[in-house]
């Protein structure tokens, strides 16, 4: 299966973190941090979006070859979120 990431924060999603409509059915676009009850859990721009995910470099660090300081992580992100469901014009 291909990986999916969330539409909103870029996190990696599967079965277990998928957000949920109003029904409770899953949306497989966003992760349950981002959508939850069939709405964004948060009302952000794209740039507070990316503010809030570069405090979790470290925990991302710890799981990656790659190791980021928060400023390429918010470099790389400045990049990649455009591309995201959410945040495409």
């Amino acid at each position: 299966m291909e990986q999916k990431f969330c539409q909103s924060c870029g996190m990696p999603i599967d079965e277990q973190t998928f957000g949920k409509e109003a029904d409770g059915t899953v949306n497989e676009d966003y992760c349950h941090y981002c959508y939850a009850e069939g709405k964004f859990t948060v009302d952000c721009t794209m740039e507070e979006m990316i503010v809030h995910c570069a405090k979790f470099v470290e925990e991302f660090n710890k799981d990656s070859e790659t190791k980021l300081t928060k400023e390429e992580a918010i470099e790389q992100m400045r990049k990649f979120f455009p591309t995201l469901k959410r945040w495409k014009n």
